[in-house]
């Protein structure tokens, strides 16, 4: 506990992070905070988005969870981070589960499919030996509806209570969240460039977008975001150059990707905040 701020991020698979909060971490390390990424599983199921590493995939060799870890690796040297970690590594490990609906749901070595104490208890040993006084995880529709993304909400909220009852109260917890305003002014820019935002016609079709009233924190940390698109990059079986993160860098600016937003659902909302209210620095107000 030698960083006298300590952040906790809980993910589903490698590349959530850098998606999600990429310039937040970045940002925090930077300033001498103890950030630490608990990912949930390595992503076995993902699609790979490199032809000559297509025999990666699960339904060829299924080795693309190992080279997940490699790539979260070198996304974490990205970005300045030292402590990441698989859950329940190294005696435990839950495979990802598909997406909803998929047969591999059902599998009993899946993520989905574990016991949600047993799967919390190995985050509080995580939780009561960092001790984190902020805690960003997914909402309760896990951003998406990805069942891996809802089960490691579940987790994250589950441990953060486990720990309490055992010493270790977590301040503020925070769900990543994206505005409707700002994804839907992404769809309007691509759109003028004669491109789509993920297939979208509008900020309707997609399922992540949320209220602007739910925002209630920014990171502002433009000056972050190259280090979160080289993470990006890392992630090279996920996230194509040619797809439409990198697009929207290419025709919106840098900008699109220097602001993260979230939800407070524990804790006090503190000043400093922007002209709309939103608090700009998570760890504000900790007290301990």
């Amino acid at each position: 506990m030698s960083a006298s701020k300590r952040l906790l991020l809980v993910h589903a698979h490698p590349d959530d992070e850098t998606i999600n909060n990429g310039v937040t971490m970045a940002k925090y390390a930077k300033d001498g905070a103890q950030v630490t990424l608990v990912t949930c599983t390595r992503g076995e199921e993902g699609e790979v988005l490199v032809a000559e590493l297509a025999s990666l995939a699960s339904d060829k060799d299924d080795k693309l969870g190992q080279h997940r870890e490699i790539e979260l690796k070198d996304a974490m040297a990205h970005l300045g981070i030292a402590d990441f970690r698989f859950l329940g590594a190294p005696n435990k490990k839950w495979r990802d589960s598909g997406m909803m609906g998929m047969p591999q749901n059902d599998r009993t070595d899946v993520f989905w499919q574990s016991d949600l104490d047993e799967s919390a208890n190995e985050l509080v040993k995580i939780i009561l030996e960092i001790k984190p006084q902020v805690l960003i995880t997914y909402d309760e529709f896990g951003g998406y509806g990805h069942p891996d993304h809802i089960k490691a909400h579940r987790v994250a909220m589950r441990a953060a209570e486990i720990a309490e009852a055992n010493g270790w109260k977590i301040e503020k917890i925070y769900w990543n969240t994206m505005p409707r305003s700002v994804i839907q002014m992404g769809i309007e820019k691509m759109k003028e460039v004669g491109s789509d935002f993920f297939g979208a016609e509008s900020v309707d079709d997609l399922p992540f977008a949320k209220p602007d009233e739910l925002v209630t924190s920014v990171v502002n940390a433009s000056e972050f975001v190259p280090q979160k698109l080289a993470a990006m990059k890392a992630h090279a079986t996920q996230i194509s150059v040619d797809g439409p993160f990198f697009a929207l860098s290419n025709n919106l600016g840098l900008s699109v990707w220097g602001d993260e937003y979230y939800t407070l659902v524990k804790g006090e909302k503190t000043a400093p905040f922007d002209e709309n209210g939103r608090e700009l620095d998570l760890f504000a107000g900790i007290k301990q």
